[in-house]
Parts: structure tokens; C-alpha cells; sequence
């Protein structure tokens, strides 16, 4: 299984939010390029980012940060955040992203989707899915685009998306584990490869994910707050391939 440190980036720092509200917005580490270097000295070999200033406005003003960890971390970097149209994941992937991470555009613009799988194939697309209370959140988690989380993932399945980021809100940034049943139900659902992101929290989270067969987990809070070893979660894992 994938372990995938994740990098929220706001205002050229290192951030992190609960359930994704900005207002709970705080700084956790300073400089994102050494945050992802210690990433890689713990034997990651992916990271996943999100540039919240591109989420919150649309401004896409991260991008030369993007490539310095690229470049300077060795790490293959998985992007989201504000990707809202076809030049937006044009511009993700030209700041050397490895990955770009499709949200609310593959609900508002699904053109998008087509367009990124036609130009880049299914490797270097991923749709994230944000799901509170089983229906898809869009607009920053902010709306309720009425649609059923599992029954999207087969839409998205069906356009040939591979690779699903699947996110509960109500455990992001909690510590209060990852939503197993969930994930199972979407397991189940679709052939994808599914990443679990928010609520890992412990070095048994891993495990049991590990376990259930899943593609790869994003670990964010539970490093900065030091409640899981990256380098013990990655050994756990299994290969970084």
C-alpha cells in the first residue's frame, strides 16, 4: 500500500485545517520543500499536496513551490485543490505534478475529466471524492451537489478514472480513524484503486487498511501532531512502488 504525507499548502507555508473549514486554518511547518525532503528521508515515495489558495480563489500562486518539491524531494507529487478547468490542470501538471486530483470540477465540469485522461491516460489522473454523510461535497466542501459518493464512483469508473481519493469530512484532520466501512462499501463498488484520506491516525489504521486491500492511504495531521511514525507506517505498508 501507497503511503502518501500530505502538504496543504496556504500563503507559501505548510498548513492544516479540520474538516477542511478555513477558518481553523494553522501553520504546522514552515518550509514545504524540507517538510518533503524529511518525507523522503522516511522512505515516501509519493506526496500528496493541495494548494488551498488555488481552492479558496482560484489563483494558482503555489505552482513554483510545486516544482521545487518536485525537483528537490525526489518524491512523485499527487496535486488537488481549485482545479476548476481544462487550464487549470494544464497548469498542474506543467508545475510538475506526477498527479493531478480532479474534485469538484468532475461533478460542475466533467469535460474536464475527458480532457486530462485524453491527454495525460489514467496514471496521471485522479478524481478526489469528499463525501459527508454518503453524498458527494463540492465548492471547497461547502455544497451538497445531491450526488451518492458510491454511484459517482462508478461514473467516474465508467469515464476510465483508475485512481479514487476517497475523503471523509467528517474525520479529516479529527484523529479519530479512518472510515472503514465506508471505504469497504466503495471497495466493493468499483475496480478502481482507492487512497483513503482523513483519519489515519494510528500505526493500526495502517494496518487494517493495509489489510483491506486498499491502493494507498494519505497520512496529514497524524504526522505533524506526532501521533504516527511516517517511517513505521511506510515499513507497515509494505513497497513504495
Amino acid at each position: 500500500m501507497i503511503i502518501e504525507p500530505a502538504i496543504d499548502l496556504k500563503d507559501g507555508k505548510v498548513v492544516r485545517l479540520l474538516k477542511g473549514d478555513f477558518d481553523t486554518v494553522h501553520k504546522v511547518a514552515e518550509d514545504p520543500v524540507a517538510t518533503a525532503q524529511a518525507f523522503a528521508a522516511a522512505g515516501a515515495k509519493y506526496i500528496h499536496m493541495v494548494d488551498l489558495d488555488g481552492a479558496k480563489s482560484g489563483q494558482r500562486v503555489n505552482s513554483a513551490i510545486v516544482k521545487a518539491v518536485a525537483e528537490q524531494s525526489g518524491l512523485r507529487v499527487e496535486l488537488g485543490g481549485g482545479i476548476k478547468s481544462i487550464p487549470d490542470v494544464i497548469t498542474v501538471v506543467e508545475s510538475g505534478a506526477a498527479r493531478a486530483v480532479i474534485g469538484s470540477a468532475a461533478v460542475s465540469h466533467p469535460e474536464v475529466v475527458d480532457y486530462a485522461l485524453s491527454q495525460w491516460g489514467s496514471e496521471r489522473v485522479a478524481v478526489g471524492i469528499d463525501c459527508l454523510n454518503g453524498r458527494v461535497r463540492t465548492a471547497g466542501w461547502e455544497e451538497d451537489s445531491g450526488l451518492d459518493c458510491v454511484e459517482f464512483a462508478r461514473q467516474m469508473e465508467g469515464k476510465g478514472v483508475r485512481t479514487i481519493i476517497f475523503t471523509d469530512i467528517a474525520t479529516d484532520g479529527m484523529l479519530s480513524g479512518p472510515s472503514f466501512v465506508q471505504l469497504s462499501d466503495l471497495q466493493r463498488a468499483v475496480n478502481c484503486d482507492i487512497v483513503a484520506s482523513g483519519g489515519v491516525t494510528t500505526l493500526d489504521d495502517v494496518r487494517r487498511l493495509r489489510d483491506m486491500g486498499l491502493y494507498g492511504a494519505i497520512i496529514g495531521k497524524a504526522y505533524y501532531a506526532g501521533t504516527i511514525d511516517l517511517a513505521e507506517a511506510i515499513k507497515e505498508a509494505g513497497a513504495q512502488c
